[in-house]
């Protein structure tokens, strides 16, 4: 086995280099950013022990493993309550290397079981980690977790409508046309960092608004949470809250992260009194046309099979669960 240097680190000595070997790295996802890792263990990761290792082969970074200990347990950085991906962050082309040190670097502390969750269907995780946990005598355990739907995007409004089937092209036009009838609306965005913090409270109202399970959710520590990720990630320009207005009412929200080329539906909430005009589904429809006017190559709706991603066109794709036992 070729062997590699293991080091621990902290966050603020490893984000410059883990922000710049991020584009190198099959998965490369908001979720396994630096930025975002740091606010979920900031405000969620004080029960746990902290192992943020990082991967040298020949004097070259090779990967990142943000880990955390807890109980015996080995866990991703990060929940599946508010991370929708969680995987390891690996250099195309040193997968081998980088896990096959890494699982004798794990032989050597103690646990009970690797918990790895949210791992995308194409991170090569899924391949390796398994593989290299069998041959060191390990019980291992991949189970599909959730589905994550998508749409590849058109370049043109109409050629994404066009792409809908025929029966929830005319329900989304039928929509649109019952909104205008209805009234004055507009839908608009924020992004500036300035109107954030007083937009954010306009989410929250229209979230906890949504449902009993929405409302139980948003918790004060979730809410910190969410506040701090819209202020850091508006200063990156990634960050998208969009609302819609009924006769200049703000009805419905989402929050949706643009990270490269891709723009992913993060959190949304609507008045349920407007429900008769479907502002949940519109708002959530004029996003995505949105993503297609600034040039987004997929809009990513993240974890779930609510019926509206399918009513706008998403395919599924699927997270996995590897569970490892020694």
């Amino acid at each position: 086995m070729m062997q590699a240097e293991i080091r621990t680190e902290r966050f603020d000595q490893l984000q410059d280099r883990w922000s710049i070997i991020l584009e190198f790295c099959a998965i490369n996802t908001i979720f396994v950013t630096p930025w975002w890792q740091r606010i979920w263990w900031e405000h969620f990761g004080g029960k746990s022990d902290l192992h943020l290792l990082s991967v040298y082969h020949m004097g070259d970074l090779i990967g990142i493993a943000p880990l955390r200990f807890r109980e015996g347990k080995i866990s991703f950085v990060g929940s599946q309550d508010v991370c929708d991906y969680g995987d390891f962050l690996v250099i195309k082309g040193k997968e081998l290397i980088f896990f096959e040190s890494l699982m004798d670097y794990l032989k050597s502390l103690q646990w009970e079981v690797v918990e790895l969750n949210s791992v995308p269907q194409e991170s090569q995780t899924l391949h390796y980690l398994p593989l290299i946990a069998k041959k060191l005598g390990y019980d291992v355990c991949v189970l599909k977790e959730d589905t994550v739907p998508f749409v590849d995007l058109t370049h043109h409004w109409d050629g994404y409508l066009s792409g809908l089937s025929k029966k929830y092209r005319h329900e989304l036009r039928r929509k649109i046309r019952r909104l205008e009838n209805a009234g004055t609306f507009r839908q608009h965005s924020e992004r500036r960092l300035g109107n954030i913090r007083d937009s954010m409270e306009d989410f929250f109202r229209l979230h906890r608004a949504s449902s009993l399970e929405k409302s139980q959710f948003m918790t004060s520590e979730n809410e910190s949470f969410f506040m701090e990720v819209a202020s850091d990630f508006a200063t990156r320009g990634q960050f998208n809250l969009s609302f819609l207005e009924f006769e200049n009412v703000s009805v419905a929200s989402c929050i949706t992260f643009d990270y490269g080329n891709d723009y992913l539906l993060y959190n949304s909430g609507y008045d349920p009194s407007y429900s008769n005009l479907s502002v949940g589904l519109l708002n959530k429809a004029f996003t995505v046309k949105e993503a297609i006017t600034t040039g987004r190559q997929r809009f990513d709706f993240l974890r779930g099979s609510e019926r509206y991603k399918y009513e706008l066109g998403a395919v599924d794709r699927s997270i996995f669960q590897i569970i490892v036992h020694r």
